[in-house]
């Protein structure tokens, strides 16, 4: 009599009810019925978790879950919610894509997050009408314009359908008064967004983005090339630890070290941070900038200026180093003593 008692309870409780916001839910691989049921209490989608084990048991049901993230409607009925978490409907996938990343390096992270193969991602970044509607021109791909945030997808969406996701992410960042900015800077969307992406890559403490962008305008000003060193290594087209003088002479428009200008288009894909930074830089004078091994920059104006804070952080680096090898040598010696 118990038995039906709870069985009939089991099926009224079933039916569903309460509202139809969305919950979301993480299923762990490889974990149990019972600690599911748990989670889908905590989260609101059901009201007993003991008596959704014991309908799930009766409808045959309690084995099988696959395991990923959910977002799953609140007035789902038990059977609805069971057939969901063992079909894998209402799956969802995400992910970050880190500010000044590349679209090779966005392909790897989306794919591995998704599923979704890196070639067709690839390929939906190649989209023509997509780059037209941006305003990328002259460049093969949509580089520069994915913009980096956290997005989540359902499971099976399609290469086209996140790449057009992450363009109508960028168009919402862009604020409509940039426009204007863009008049008084004498320069495109384009070239903005491209000289955001070689901030991006460069800069590493926040409040030095105006700075660096202002370097590179005063010298696109004067005439200077950039010589920027990220735009040298989008051009080998791999990761490498430093950039070797070898490198400088790659004959590639994005080597800013032999040709004059902004290269054809971005090299990663900047953030509001960077965009915003190249859209209004400090007021300096500063044509040069060299890097402490921290990642802070010092800015200088004059060639002399520049060559006299190279030596400086080259000493510092070299002093660093020699305190590093004699705390490491001390720190040997001492283990020795103690054995």
């Amino acid at each position: 009599m118990r038995r039906l008692a709870l069985l009939l309870l089991a099926v009224v409780l079933a039916c569903g009810g309460g509202s139809g916001a969305a919950a979301r839910v993480v299923i762990p691989s490889g974990v149990t019925f019972r600690a599911a049921a748990d989670s889908l209490r905590r989260v609101g989608l059901i009201s007993s978790s003991r008596m959704f084990r014991l309908y799930a048991r009766l409808s045959r049901k309690d084995r099988a879950l696959k395991p990923g993230t959910y977002v799953l409607a609140r007035n789902m009925s038990w059977g609805e919610l069971i057939d969901a978490l063992t079909e894998g409907r209402g799956m969802v996938h995400t992910f970050t894509i880190p500010e000044g990343y590349s679209i090779a390096d966005m392909a790897a992270t989306i794919s591995s997050a998704t599923g979704v193969p890196v070639d067709s991602l690839l390929a939906a970044a190649r989209d023509t009408v997509l780059r037209q509607s941006v305003g990328a021109v002259g460049v093969p791909t949509l580089e520069g314009y994915l913009f980096p945030d956290t997005y989540t997808f359902p499971d099976g969406a399609s290469a086209r359908a996140i790449v057009n996701s992450l363009v109508r992410r960028f168009e919402d960042v862009w604020k409509p008064e940039w426009n204007v900015r863009l008049s008084a800077l004498a320069l495109t969307r384009h070239e903005l967004v491209t000289l955001a992406s070689i901030v991006e890559k460069e800069a590493r403490r926040s409040e030095e983005r105006p700075v660096i962008a202002a370097v590179y305008l005063n010298r696109l000003r004067r005439g200077m090339r950039l010589q920027a060193d990220p735009t040298v290594v989008y051009a080998i087209g791999k990761r490498v630890d430093r950039v070797l003088y070898r490198h400088l002479e790659i004959d590639s428009r994005y080597n800013t070290y032999r040709y004059s200008g902004l290269p054809p288009g971005p090299i990663a894909s900047p953030g509001a941070a960077s965009l915003e930074a190249s859209l209004f830089p400090a007021s300096v004078p500063f044509l040069y900038f060299v890097a402490h091994p921290d990642g802070h920059h010092e800015f200088r104006t004059t060639f002399a200026e520049h060559a006299a804070a190279i030596r400086a952080v080259r000493r510092e680096a070299r002093l660093r180093a020699t305190r590093a090898d004699s705390l490491r040598k001390e720190a040997a010696k001492a283990e020795t003593s103690r054995k």
